[in-house]
């Protein structure tokens, strides 16, 4: 299982939502649920996007509509002061996005692999004439 308390930097184009920039694409399936989980787990999330000016604000207010808010906005803490000295590199331990070797898994497999959790399933009631004999 993986260490509490990860910094994880998410993009958002192609990784939270389809890439339809500028605009913003249909949510990827399952991301908010993950991005939730891994929040509620304890790690802190870094939305971490080429988006700037008005098109990061609404893309960080997609996400506050859908339940997330970030640790921090393409910075490596709150309030980060960019100035010379400073690189423009996310400091994080995990990074997600859609332009890795081999693109983004989709959100449940994420979880999966940095939780070593396989998800549960419920499997469904069978209906019927002798739906009792299931209980």
């Amino acid at each position: 299982m993986m260490k509490k308390g990860l910094i994880i930097a998410v993009d958002f184009d192609g990784t939270i939502v389809e890439d339809k920039y500028p605009g913003i694409g249909k949510p990827r399936l399952f991301v908010f649920e993950t991005l939730k989980r891994l929040q509620h787990d304890g790690h802190r999330l870094i939305l971490w996007t080429y988006r700037s000016g008005e098109k990061l604000d609404e893309a960080v207010n997609f996400c506050k509509e859908n339940g997330i808010s970030f640790y921090a906005v393409n910075e490596s803490y709150p309030n980060e002061e960019l100035t010379a000295t400073v690189s423009r590199k996310i400091n994080a331990d995990i990074f997600i996005d859609d332009r890795n070797i081999g693109g983004v898994y989709g959100w449940g497999e994420v979880y999966q692999k940095l939780t070593n959790e396989t998800p549960t399933i419920p499997k469904p009631k069978k209906k019927g004439l002798f739906s009792f004999l299931n209980k």
